[in-house]
């Protein structure tokens, strides 16, 4: 019982002695030097709040309908969505508040964009196609109505 004893001792501490010797190393994570946002749009008004989302990929372009636009209007503007040139449009004078959120990493860079615009037409004409988001309509059904 003894020898056991030694033997036992003397194996913990060379387990001991291992584990003093080599530092844990953390596992290697990848750079992360893809430029991606997670958009998201929401429309609102007095009667309801739709918010609609999507993650945007640029390394290749994917996760958008647009992506390959998108992509290169933020690749043009350095990542920065203010700086994306505005268009001529011809916008209604009509309010219905539309607001979007960007939120990812562009060159190694934090986005960090949140913005509301006076309605959907503004919000192409000063985004282009970052925020072209498909709409998801509701199904709304009446049980035994067509």
């Amino acid at each position: 019982m003894k020898n056991t004893t030694l033997a036992l001792s003397g194996a913990l501490a060379a387990a001991a002695a291992l584990l003093v010797a080599a530092p844990a190393q953390a596992v290697p994570r990848p750079a992360g030097t893809g430029n991606w946002l997670y958009l998201t749009v929401t429309r609102s008004d007095d009667r309801s709040m739709d918010v609609n989302g999507t993650l945007l990929l640029c390394d290749p372009p994917r996760g958008h309908v647009l992506a390959g636009q998108a992509c290169a209007e933020l690749a043009a503007a350095e990542g920065d969505i203010g700086r994306i040139p505005r268009r001529d449009a011809m916008c209604p004078m009509v309010y219905a508040p539309v607001t979007v959120s960007a939120r990812g990493q562009w060159n190694g860079q934090a986005v960090d964009y949140s913005h509301t615009f006076s309605n959907a037409c503004d919000l192409q004409a000063r985004t282009g196609a970052v925020f072209a988001l498909p709409d998801r309509t509701p199904v709304r059904t009446v049980p035994g109505l067509r």
